[in-house]
C-alpha cells in the first residue's frame, strides 16, 4: 500500500492540468496555425480584450502625438478608469497607455472622439477592420467592452481574437504599449502612474504582452502573446478563472513541443535551373513537430515572367493553405520592349 501511495505522489507533479476556460485557443503567431483549443468558434462576450481593436484602430488612423482635450463625453464612463477630467489635455499616445495598462474606459471614450468624432463612427471602423481580418463571428457595439443597459456587449470567438492579436503584433507601437509594465504621465497639476494589470508581465519573462478583461457577465477574459527561440505563441481564454496560470502553461507547452520551421525565406531557390532569376523577400515559418514536417508543401507559381512581381509561393500544411509569399524577378532580368522605328528615330534626332 505504501509503495502505491509513493508512486501516486511521484506522478502528481506530472499530471496534465486541465484548462478551465469555457473557450480557448493556442495559435502560431506567425502562420496562424491553430495548435490547440476548445469551442474556438463559439461566440462569447469578450469584455476589455475589446481594447486590442480600439488600440490598433487608433494607431492606424491618428497621429499618436495629437494632443487630446478631454470633453464632457468622458462623464459617461464607468468601471475601470484612469480618472481624467474634463478640460484636461494629454497626447493620444498617453491615452493609449492608459487604455491598455489600466483598461481605462474613460480613455477609450476619449480615443473614440479624438480619432472619429464620436463613438458610433469609431465602432464602425472597428467592425470594418474585423471584417477585413476575417473575424467573421465578431460584433462590436462599443470600444471599451462593457455591456450596455440592455446587457448586450461586444461578442467574438477565441479564434477571432487570436486573429486580431496576430495582426496587431505587426505594429511595433502596439507591441511596445502592451509590453510596458508601468507608465508615467504628467499634465498641468497632475501626475499619473499606471501599472499594467497583466501580472504575467512581471512573472513570466517570455511574455510579449496582452490584454486582460472582466465583467460580471463575461467573467475573466485574456489575450496574450509570448516568444521563445523565434516561436511566437498566442493564447486566448474566455471565461477562465485560472487564466494567468493557464496562459503560462499553454505558452510553455508550445515552446516545448514545437519547432519554428522556416518554409521559405530570401535564401529559397525558386527554380533550380535558374536560381538567379527570381527571389523571395519575406520569410514564412510555421510551428510543427518533427513528424509534421512531411505535411508541408510549397507551390511555386510564376505567373508574370516579364514583371517585377512575378508570382507567388503558396504554402500548405496538411493540404490546407497557410499563407502566400510573393516571388519577384531580379530587375536586370526584366527586358524592355524593343522600341519601334519612330521612337528610335526621335531618340537619334533629339539625342535621347
Amino acid at each position: 500500500m505504501k509503495y502505491a501511495l509513493l508512486l501516486l505522489l511521484l506522478l502528481i507533479p506530472f499530471k496534465v492540468k486541465a484548462i478551465t476556460a469555457d473557450a480557448y485557443i493556442v495559435m502560431d503567431g506567425n502562420s496562424g496555425r491553430v495548435l490547440e483549443g476548445k469551442n474556438i468558434e463559439e461566440e462569447k462576450l469578450i469584455a476589455s480584450t475589446t481594447k486590442i481593436m480600439t488600440c490598433i484602430i487608433a494607431l492606424e488612423n491618428k497621429d499618436i502625438n495629437t494632443i487630446v482635450k478631454v470633453g464632457p463625453e468622458v462623464l459617461k464612463a464607468y468601471g475601470s478608469a484612469i480618472y481624467i477630467n474634463v478640460g484636461e489635455e494629454m497626447s493620444l499616445k498617453d491615452l493609449l497607455y492608459g487604455l491598455m495598462l489600466r483598461s481605462g474606459n474613460d480613455a477609450a471614450i476619449e480615443i473614440a472622439y479624438a480619432v472619429s468624432g464620436d463613438m458610433e463612427k469609431f465602432v464602425a471602423k472597428m467592425n470594418e477592420k474585423a471584417y477585413e481580418l476575417g473575424m467573421s463571428h465578431t460584433k462590436f457595439i462599443n470600444n471599451h467592452g462593457l455591456e450596455n443597459e440592455n446587457k448586450m456587449g461586444n461578442t467574438s470567438t477565441a479564434y477571432d481574437m487570436a486573429l486580431l492579436m496576430k495582426y496587431a503584433l505587426k505594429n511595433e507601437m502596439f507591441k511596445q504599449i502592451i509590453g510596458t509594465k508601468s507608465y508615467t504621465v504628467k499634465t498641468p497639476g497632475k501626475t499619473y502612474l499606471w501599472k499594467n494589470k497583466n501580472k504575467l508581465l512581471s512573472t513570466y519573462d517570455k511574455l510579449i504582452g496582452g490584454k486582460t478583461g472582466f465583467t460580471k457577465k463575461a467573467r475573466r477574459t485574456l489575450v496574450t502573446s509570448a516568444m521563445s527561440d523565434n516561436k511566437l505563441s498566442i493564447v486566448v481564454t474566455l471565461n477562465d478563472g485560472n487564466d494567468f496560470q493557464d496562459h503560462e502553461d499553454l505558452h510553455e507547452k508550445v515552446f516545448k513541443n514545437y519547432e519554428n520551421y522556416v518554409v521559405v525565406s530570401p535564401q529559397t531557390i525558386i527554380e533550380p535551373n535558374d536560381e538567379e532569376k527570381y527571389y523571395i523577400k519575406d520569410t514564412f515559418s510555421i510551428l510543427v513537430t518533427e513528424e509534421e514536417k512531411k505535411d508541408i508543401s510549397v507551390d511555386m507559381q510564376i505567373e508574370n515572367e516579364n514583371n517585377l512581381e512575378a508570382g507567388q509561393a503558396i504554402i500548405k500544411f496538411q493540404n490546407k493553405e497557410m499563407g502566400r509569399v510573393k516571388i519577384y524577378q531580379r530587375k536586370e532580368e526584366i527586358k524592355e520592349e524593343e522600341p519601334n522605328f519612330l521612337v528610335k528615330f526621335f531618340r537619334w534626332l533629339f539625342k535621347w
